[in-house]
Parts: structure tokens; sequence; C-alpha cells
């Protein structure tokens, strides 16, 4: 205890460290870049590249001194075919802090 004797323990992150989706859009799409701008797709490594991005966008993330916030870091690489693809996420959250950023890159061969 403190000398006031306040005993308290904030879990919501302070004002400075709120999320910014806008800054976390610009890391991801800067791994994403650098990442795949000269892979080709080949099924049999997309498993292992997922989760080397994830972990890297992750890391990225934690450098931008996020306090006190649970990353998900979620990805998805599939084969351009001509195909819509369409994907929904539900969760919940506190709306003063908790949000979230994505981007998507496509590398046209």
């Amino acid at each position: 205890m403190g000398e006031s004797g306040d005993n308290s323990y904030s879990i919501r992150p302070n004002f400075q460290h709120k999320f910014r989706a806008a800054a976390v859009k610009d890391c991801i799409r800067s791994v994403l870049k650098e990442e795949l701008k000269s892979k080709q797709y080949i099924p049999e490594e997309i498993p292992q590249l997922t989760r080397f991005l994830s972990e890297t966008i992750k890391d990225k993330l934690k450098e931008m001194g996020f306090d006190r916030y649970k990353m998900v870091v979620q990805v998805v690489i599939g084969e351009q075919r001509g195909e819509g693809v369409k994907m929904a996420a539900r969760c919940f959250w506190d709306a003063d802090t908790d949000n979230y950023a994505e981007d998507i890159f496509m590398n046209v061969r």
C-alpha cells in the first residue's frame, strides 16, 4: 500500500497509451509489404508464414507501447483466383479503450 492507503490497480490503459487504429494499420501494412512483396503462393509454406507474420506484427505493436492490452493478431493468406472472400469476427469489448485495425496486401503477379 502507498502512503495514502490507496490499494488500487488500473486494468485500463492510460489515455496516452490508447489504441490508435491508424498507427496500428500503418504497422500492419509495413510488415505485410516488407515480408510479402516478393513471395509466391506456395500452399505448404502458408501455415509457417502466417505464424511468422502474426508474431512479427505482435512484436512491433508491443514496441509501440500499448500498455494493458491483449493483442489478437489474425493473418489469413489465400490465392487469388477471382473469387471473393468475406470474413467476420465477434467479440465483447470496452468501447472506451478497445478497437481494431486491419489491412489487406495483394501481390499481383
